[in-house]
């Protein structure tokens, strides 16, 4: 079963690199339960091919099983080297799914790196604390998992944005040049609207204030309108949220990528296309308003 690593770097989307806390990554903790499952299924098929040791007898010198007459030395090896490689891909536990066994005189064991002890005299472990174990470890990464499900943020996928936007900034986006790539973005909406609006000689910032407001269209001052029954009002609204929003991406996003050479993180920028893709779609939605002539 394919798995990310623990702390490792991965690509969430292109350019948009990630680094992964394996205790938070819900699929990995999922994935390292059906491990330790696999583990637990293994030896208990090696303890089906075994004869039990009494315990009043020879406890803590003799082993607790020992191979049937009737198994082959290839089937009793084949067994316990499925069991080791199982024991081997859950050897490196998060920490607060590791799991250990006291035992007197030793101290804490491993059971997963100490389970074929149960085959050698003198064994560490007894079957019963191996298989305790696995069931200890597979309930503590499933609560690990549902913990991560919980704190884990949505993500932003960037190639799902508005193509306007998107478009603009997916060259920088991959070479990782977030804050010019939010730039970019900012600027191809605000020269889409100039063009949409024939208003291509209007100061950046004030072509918002303009095409959004609550004036009536004027010649060659078309407005941009929330369609629907100016009087409803969830319209009334979206059209005044629309004349500040705008001009606040403006303020807020465009002009600082502008001025401002402070690089943005992968995290900052896509929070910040997100905002300029909202507009973009809502920009889709509105209709374009035009003055009449008489």
């Amino acid at each position: 079963m394919s798995r990310l690593c623990p702390s490792v770097t991965r690509t969430h989307t292109p350019g948009y690199r990630l680094r992964v806390d394996a205790s938070k990554n819900p699929a990995y903790l999922r994935a390292l339960a059906i491990d330790v499952e696999a583990f637990r299924d293994e030896l208990t098929a090696l303890l089906e091919l075994c004869s039990f040791t009494s315990p009043f007898l020879g406890r803590g010198i003799l082993p607790p099983v020992t191979v049937r007459d009737d198994v082959s030395d290839e089937q009793w090896v084949a067994a316990k080297g499925r069991v080791s490689q199982a024991a081997g891909r859950i050897a490196d536990l998060p920490v607060g799914a590791r799991v250990a066994v006291a035992v007197r005189g030793i101290g804490k064991v491993d059971p997963f790196t100490s389970w074929i002890t149960i085959t050698q005299p003198k064994p560490l472990l007894e079957p019963d604390d191996v298989l305790a174990a696995c069931e200890n470890a597979i309930g503590r990464l499933k609560a690990m998992a549902e913990r991560a499900e919980m704190e884990t943020p949505v993500q932003v996928d960037t190639e799902a944005m508005n193509p306007l936007v998107w478009g603009a900034a997916r060259k920088l986006w991959h070479g990782e040049h977030y804050r010019e790539a939010v730039g970019a973005a900012a600027s191809a909406i605000v020269q889409h609207v100039k063009q949409l609006t024939g208003r291509t000689s209007v100061d950046d910032t004030k072509v918002w204030q303009q095409v959004f407001s609550s004036d009536p269209p004027q010649p060659g001052k078309p407005r941009l309108r929330w369609p629907g029954n100016p009087d409803d009002q969830t319209v009334r609204s979206m059209n005044e949220g629309l004349r500040s929003f705008s001009a606040g991406v403006q303020l807020a996003i465009r002009n600082p990528t502008a001025h401002d050479l402070t690089e943005l993180t992968a995290q900052q920028a896509a929070e910040r296309l997100a905002a300029i893709s909202l507009l973009a779609q809502w920009i889709e939605q509105c209709e374009l308003v035009e003055a009449q002539v008489s």
